[in-house]
């Protein structure tokens, strides 16, 4: 026998041994599957959620934002906002106009509030959480101003499992919108709640409240060197489109209640109602405007 017909008779050889083995593995496959057939259908079980899921934040709130300077030099008000699995944090500092370190304080107060947010893991803490932060902030901005003037108001929301917690001091305020009214949310440190007080007491007279020159005079805000602590609230249950508002008092002070509704009940998306809102305060053109900073958040 020649080389060719050699080389020929092995090819064959391993051609038939490439063939059984084929139809080896052939058989084996129908087997397989006859006995997967042949048992009970099987689902896959569902996997136990992780803390991470069951701690996930409400994922449906939309948050806008919007500012103007007004007719101030500088711009004092601050504001941020973040998620995590603890919830959804938006907090505004208005700065204590007219003195230097506005800005300084209200950067510092929210950057502070910010940071201690970051750390939180558990929604059962958001209260110590405010109480914290406010210390800290407040703390941080007495050793910044050195003894000189200067200081800030705060407001800052948690919204966490369809709650809103909430914390605040000096005169920025929290409103909820719900079926076209206003809630409001926090009272406002200034000389104007204490003659409020000693009105409903019958101490003073109705007068004696509105033609107050103190009465907006701030009793307490973050860099006093007699805060205390914050206003905290109870958690507040939220309903299927509750919108809540932050704003300071260049947002309030320039538009009525009437004119927030008109723009509310429009149902724009949140950015757009905050540039709605810090529009129609430009539009007035006050010759004192304040600055102006509002946080729209919808449920």
């Amino acid at each position: 026998m020649g080389m060719d017909d050699w080389f020929t008779t092995d090819v064959l050889v391993v051609y038939a041994a490439v063939l059984v083995v084929v139809a080896v593995l052939i058989v084996l496959r129908q087997r397989l599957r006859a006995a997967i057939g042949a048992g009970p259908a099987r689902t896959a079980a569902p996997l136990p959620p992780s803390a991470d899921m069951e701690q996930q934040p409400d994922r449906e709130i939309s948050i806008g934002n919007a500012q103007t300077i007004g007719r101030r030099a500088e711009q004092d008000d601050y504001f941020a906002s973040a998620v995590t699995k603890v919830g959804t944090l938006a907090v505004l500092a208005d700065g204590i106009s007219g003195v230097s370190n506005g800005r300084m304080a209200s950067t510092l107060a929210v950057t502070m509030f910010s940071r201690e947010f970051l750390k939180q893991d558990d929604a059962g803490d958001i209260p110590e959480f405010f109480h914290k932060a406010s210390i800290v902030s407040n703390r941080a901005i007495m050793e910044q101003l050195g003894g000189a003037i200067g200081g800030t108001t705060l407001v800052a929301v948690v919204i966490s499992d369809h709650r809103l917690h909430w914390g605040a001091v000096g005169d920025s305020l929290i409103l909820l919108f719900r079926d076209g009214e206003f809630l409001p949310v926090n009272s406002k440190d200034t000389f104007e709640s204490v003659l409020e007080a000693r009105y409903l007491a019958g101490e003073i007279g109705r007068e004696e409240v509105s033609g107050n020159p103190m009465k907006n005079q701030l009793t307490n805000y973050l860099g006093y060197g007699g805060f205390m602590s914050m206003e905290i609230g109870e958690p507040i249950p939220l309903e299927p489109g509750d919108i809540v508002i932050l704003c300071s008092d260049g947002v309030y002070d320039a538009l009525t209640e009437v004119e927030m509704e008109e723009i509310l009940m429009q149902r724009m998306p949140p950015q757009e109602t905050a540039e709605e809102m810090i529009a129609c305060v430009e539009r007035k053109s006050y010759k004192h405007q304040d600055n102006a900073t509002v946080l729209i958040l919808e449920h």
